[in-house]
């Protein structure tokens, strides 16, 4: 067996639990895979605190660039887009591979990091980017390769997932859901990258470039969060037979692709609808394959450490049998024609109107919906009405398009009727 040097470089929760799994199991993957990974630098600007785990002597240093000398393999895992960046782009200027989870470094600079690798000939991986233990990203890039990837939709971040099970199991509202989450641990203290749909925007153009071919930025994403989402709507999609969840949706819609992050409906018999509390899972559509779903922990100590090692197993492997780039981290492909701006897109919607308890108001409703091609498939109408006179309407519509949508609701927002800002959420069949 050949030995691989291997440096940590970030000593926090992830970066624990990938030297626990390098200390612990070393043994058994050695036996497995034939690779001896050796932890040779934990490298972390305080290596005085106690991460629960015993390190060997001599390894902890503040010093990456020790660290990225010492190794065959970099782990980065500090987090953030600047000196991680630094420290990645220095490692494969040096010859050496890395293994990173960094979501929103690979989403804004993604091209600049694989073609460093490929120019130096050393592998960048990042399974733990998207969905923790999930092996996701080997499964788009290796054992789906045959495959033209149709569509994506992915529950993608387990806080936004625990507060919508949270909301829809208790009947509470969004800002007591979100605080237990962050005594939980679950939240953070600003939890705006979760909530706001950033991180599953981070981890949808990751995905999307890989079934695409090629590298998105953050600026081609359509982005909306889960946050100030109402209890009253998630009690509605109920009724109707849909579930509220946080979805990243790729689709390739005959060469034009759709790239988009927000509130979906989804029927309560799917399986993605089923999946709940702090878990992800991911749909992915191939046109050989058919549909397929991964499921798993999308975050947490354990479960992203293991996709972490297993990324500095396949370096290893690849690094004893004298290769790089075997399968490459990303490969430019060209399999789209254009990105779709959200004006072009055609989805089914759910709109709840707040409006006067009068007569005519369906009535107006319907006409000005007709006048833009939309067809309502049902209605929801309370019997009661609310302190201030008004009344909760919601309509389910057949397919409709995005830019007409806008162009109608713009219209029934200035009625005398409506007595506030419609609530507008995308239907999705999976």
């Amino acid at each position: 067996m050949k030995e691989v040097k291997v440096s940590v470089i970030g000593f926090g929760t992830v970066g624990a639990g990938v030297v626990d799994i390098l200390l612990g199991n070393a043994d058994v993957i050695a036996t497995r895979t034939g690779v001896v990974l050796k932890l040779t630098r934990i490298a972390d600007l305080d290596i005085k605190r106690d991460r629960g785990v015993k390190v060997p002597d001599g390894v902890l240093t503040t010093d990456s660039t020790e660290a990225i000398e010492a190794a065959d393999v970099v782990i980065e895992l500090i987090g953030g887009t600047t000196i991680a960046r630094k420290i990645i782009l220095q490692a494969l200027n040096a010859g050496k591979s890395v293994v990173t989870a960094n979501k929103a470094l690979l989403a804004h600079y993604g091209a600049e990091l694989f073609e460093a690798a490929r120019k130096n000939g050393v592998d960048l991986f990042y399974e733990a980017s998207v969905g923790g233990g999930i092996p996701i990203i080997k499964a788009l890039r290796e054992g789906l390769a045959a495959n033209r990837i149709n569509r994506i939709c992915g529950i993608l971040n387990g806080t936004c997932n625990y507060i919508l099970t949270r909301m829809e199991n208790e009947h509470a509202d969004f800002a007591s859901v979100l605080a237990d989450a962050q005594k939980l641990g679950y939240a953070e203290a600003n939890p705006s990258l979760d909530i706001d749909g950033f991180d599953t925007a981070h981890k949808t153009v990751i995905l999307a470039s890989l079934a695409c071919g090629r590298w998105f930025g953050m600026d081609d994403v359509h982005v909306e969060g889960i946050n100030g989402l109402d209890s009253r709507d998630i009690e509605y999609a109920a009724k109707a037979g849909y579930r509220i969840k946080l979805l990243g949706i790729i689709k390739n819609i005959n060469g034009a692709i759709q790239m988009r992050v927000h509130p979906t409906l989804v029927a309560t018999d799917s399986m993605i609808a089923n999946i709940s509390d702090v878990f992800n899972g991911v749909m992915v559509e191939g046109d050989m394959v058919g549909r397929t779903l991964f499921y798993g922990r999308g975050a947490g100590r354990q479960a992203t450490a293991s996709a972490v090692v297993a990324d500095i197993i396949d370096i290893g492997r690849n690094l004893i049998y004298g290769t790089s780039q075997r399968v490459p981290c990303f490969k430019e492909g060209q399999l789209y024609e254009r990105l779709s701006p959200m004006d072009e897109i055609e989805s089914r919607y759910y709109l709840r109107f707040t409006v006067d308890d009068c007569p005519g108001v369906v009535a107006g409703i319907s006409k000005i919906l007709s006048e833009h091609s939309i067809s309502i498939a049902s209605l929801i109408q309370e019997e009661h009405t609310d302190a201030d006179g008004s009344v909760p309407l919601v309509v389910l519509t057949h397919p409709a398009s995005e830019k007409e949508m806008k162009q109608a609701l713009e219209k029934i927002g200035a009625m005398p009727f409506n007595r506030a800002p419609v609530r507008l959420l995308r239907i999705e069949t999976i």
